[in-house]
């Protein structure tokens, strides 16, 4: 990282006020077919071009360009996130800066809100894991009155059984028998899948959970284990919010300053 910041502060323009798409492509460190696609998708202004039909950058546009490098390289934490990045990022493409700086505000609001909502579930959680053992329901319920209860399909929660999140007795038919113990492990395990958090980062807690272990359920949800290879955002949530809510920070910092240099 420290070498390609030193490459681009290399770049100059010792005859023009201009900057080349190579040249732009150097700053953001992209390639400069995606420098000419941003300006096709509207992430920069439609550029003027020179007389044989090149691209001309100003300054103001090399820090449209790094805007949205910052806001649209990589993923986002959902499309509520993610459309709100591209649009704040169109808006200053259009010149309007100030209304730009207000939904980077805004932005930055809503990704503090994920990391929020994560980090709630995480102290529910906690002290969902060191309960004291809850009575058994009686009498019974089925798969079919659990799944309108919880809010999904009984095809749901035979899958979460298929891949291990939790084991529920059966009678002597053979047919699934929900206890409180059961009904409230769903739960736990809704919450935690519609917060953000994958499937493997949720079966690797309930699976340290059913060891007997007492376990730092932020930790354990946060850190994937060394046999887990294809990992996801999801798989380190908490620390992927932590790096959105930087970068949001950061978008605001530098609309912040395009605003205060604006000729």
């Amino acid at each position: 990282m420290a070498k390609r910041t030193v490459q681009r502060n290399r770049v100059s323009r010792p005859h023009s006020p201009y900057f080349t798409t190579a040249q732009v492509a150097l700053i953001a460190g992209m390639h400069p077919n995606t420098v000419r696609l941003y300006e096709q998708w509207g992430f920069l202004r439609p550029l003027p071009r020179s007389a044989g039909g090149y691209r001309l950058f100003m300054q103001k546009d090399v820090d449209q360009m790094l805007l949205a490098r910052t806001a649209l390289h990589g993923g986002w934490p959902g499309r509520d996130v993610r459309d709100s990045a591209i649009a704040l990022v169109r808006r200053a493409a259009s010149g309007d800066l100030p209304t730009a700086l207000c939904q980077a505000r805004q932005h930055l609001e809503l990704v503090r809100a994920e990391r929020k909502q994560a980090e709630d579930v995480v102290v529910l959680l906690q002290r969902w894991a060191h309960r004291a053992d809850i009575p058994a329901v009686e009498p019974p319920r089925y798969i079919g009155s659990v799944a309108r209860e919880i809010g999904l399909s009984p095809d749901s929660l035979r899958g979460w059984e298929r891949d291990g999140l939790l084991r529920v007795p059966r009678d002597k038919r053979g047919y699934r028998i929900y206890g409180t113990v059961e009904v409230e492990r769903l739960r736990v395990i809704r919450l935690l899948l519609r917060s953000g958090y994958s499937s493997m980062a949720v079966l690797r807690m309930v699976l340290r959970l059913d060891s007997g272990e007492s376990i730092d359920v932020r930790h354990v949800l946060d850190t994937p284990r060394p046999d887990e290879d294809a990992l996801t955002a999801a798989d380190r949530w908490l620390t992927f919010l932590g790096e959105q809510e930087v970068r949001a920070t950061t978008l605001v910092q530098m609309l912040t300053r395009m605003l205060s240099i604006k000729p």
